[in-house]
């Protein structure tokens, strides 16, 4: 049977090894690299199935090496990384991140985030070619988003939430509902990442005199139409 194979991204010597010995012991087929250059080509040479990932790289740094992985590939990437700030989570999340932990971590949780990210299915129904509220249209196809005449530029995370909310129109959706299907795995840490987005969202969308995205008082967001109040 063949293990599933983990690439570690990883400089800091000590953490490389400890990871490479814990996820062996747990059945894993361990590859390691201690510098993003060289574990960007090894991601493109074995296609492993999943990447941990260091931010504070030699070479390239991790942020770069998720960035160009994104490029060419689908592999789920778990961020290890000192920084714990929210805008830095959102930053790795944005460019294509599926999860991302701060050192210290405890191995149970990481193995546990690990396993949430490897066993989450791949969407395999088949899409509508366009999601639309109001004056708001969504082209999945072209990957386009428009209000009215206007073109809406988002990020990737944006247009992801952004789709999930449509997809779930006048629903209450809760903040952990939202990480799991927009960043495709099961949460366990802060949820602080989702208002950032929202709030980007609203910056770009909520500009006129209808509004969009709700906040349901207790539960989490919503996407209907409702005219602001003067």
């Amino acid at each position: 049977m063949n293990r599933t194979r983990i690439l570690i991204i990883e400089d800091e010597r000590q953490i490389a090894r400890f990871l490479e010995l814990e996820l062996q012991h747990e059945g894993y087929a361990i590859e390691t690299s201690a510098d993003g250059r060289k574990g960007l080509n090894s991601v493109e040479r074995s296609e492993p199935d999943l990447v941990l990932l260091d931010i504070m790289l030699p070479g390239i740094n991790g942020m770069e090496v998720c960035r160009r992985i994104r490029q060419f590939s689908d592999v789920p990437v778990i961020m290890l990384t000192a920084k714990d700030e929210v805008t830095d989570k959102v930053m790795g999340l944005d460019i294509g991140a599926n999860d991302y932990i701060t050192k210290p971590f405890i191995i149970e949780e990481l193995l546990a985030r690990i396993r949430a990210v490897l066993r989450k299915p791949k969407q395999t129904a088949k899409k509508p070619k366009q999601l639309s509220l109001g004056n708001l249209t969504m082209d999945l196809e072209q990957h386009q988003v428009t209000r009215g005449k206007e073109s809406i530029e988002l990020t990737k995370k944006e247009y992801d939430l952004l789709e999930y909310l449509l997809i779930n129109k006048g629903l209450a959706l809760t903040r952990d509902q939202i990480m799991e299907n927009v960043w495709g795995y099961d949460f366990m840490g802060d949820t602080n990442v989702v208002d950032v987005y929202v709030r980007y969202l609203r910056s770009k969308l909520d500009t006129g005199t209808v509004r969009l995205i709700h906040t349901i008082r207790g539960v989490g967001y919503m996407i209907r139409e409702e005219r602001n109040e003067k």
